[in-house]
């Protein structure tokens, strides 16, 4: 259950098709049991600078993922989700309207996995640390990975047949180690906080020009540029986090401006999409 490493940026031509797609689906698919016309959604892209060729290759290829289904209605297509990408969006929902972008809750516990692959499975070793990193983990030393907190991992295993060769634990630092020195050791802070200042840097002032003036359009690239960033924030303890951490702005700068565009993008997607309901 991962999605592809896709960098972010207000401007379609920066976020893959595919990134925008998870967004669209996750704003206007998702829980409503619901397939929308292919036509619909090129339509919504093209409002984002996507071309028609690249919206029917991406649904192509998400179809193919078993991330889509494809229903037939006469001579139109119409597209669904499948209960993998209702997982998979289901976590970007949670991540996006739960979480939040602040550990202040944080009980001092650490989830530990800790695993060794032969070489000859170098293909199972790289699905797993992408589903770890999805998860929240980071490599502490070897093959030890850890994550803040309680994190159930068994789903995001259990299709990679690992048996004993990985080991799931709870615990708590004791001396010499402390929970500083873990955040410190195992996760690029600079490299989580560089990412909520550039996106800041894009959209505190308001809405870039790069978003054009279509309420939808807005919404869509500004779901998309949030969750690049929050899936790759590991949601560390902020007690651990310098003062000024910027996520704690570029959280209320996406939900102020996600407010502000939410009724205006409604309208547009209900005069937009054909749908039929499964």
């Amino acid at each position: 259950m991962t999605f592809e490493n896709e960098g972010g940026g207000v401007a379609a031509a920066a976020a893959r098709p595919q990134s925008l797609m998870f967004s669209f689906l996750g704003i206007y698919v998702l829980g409503r049991g619901v397939a929308v016309y292919s036509g619909s959604i090129i339509d919504v892209f093209a409002r984002l600078g996507v071309s028609e060729e690249a919206v029917r290759s991406t649904l192509s290829r998400m179809t193919k993922r078993n991330l889509l289904t494809r229903h037939r209605r006469g001579r139109k297509a119409y597209f669904g989700l499948t209960p993998h990408a209702t997982q998979v969006l289901e976590d970007g929902r949670r991540r996006v309207h739960d979480t939040g972008a602040a550990n202040r809750d944080w009980d001092g516990t650490w989830t530990a996995v800790a695993f060794s692959l032969p070489n000859d499975q170098g293909r199972t070793r790289h699905d797993l640390r992408s589903r770890l990193t999805w998860a929240g983990f980071a490599p502490l030393q070897g093959g030890l990975w850890i994550a803040p907190g309680t994190k159930d991992v068994t789903q995001a295993l259990a299709t990679l047949d690992l048996g004993d060769a990985v080991t799931v634990l709870q615990s708590k630092p004791m001396g010499p180690t402390d929970s500083a020195d873990l955040v410190r050791r195992a996760f690029d802070i600079d490299a989580v906080a560089a990412r909520y200042q550039a996106f800041l840097e894009q959209w505190d002032g308001g809405w870039p020009q790069a978003a054009g003036a279509d309420n939808l359009a807005r919404q869509i690239l500004l779901h998309t540029d949030w969750l690049q960033v929050i899936r790759r924030d590991p949601h560390l303890p902020a007690e651990h986090l310098p003062e000024e951490w910027p996520a704690i702005r570029a959280e209320q700068v996406f939900r102020l401006l996600d407010r502000k565009v939410a009724p205006g993008a409604a309208r547009l997607a209900a005069d937009l999409l054909d749908e039929i309901e499964l």
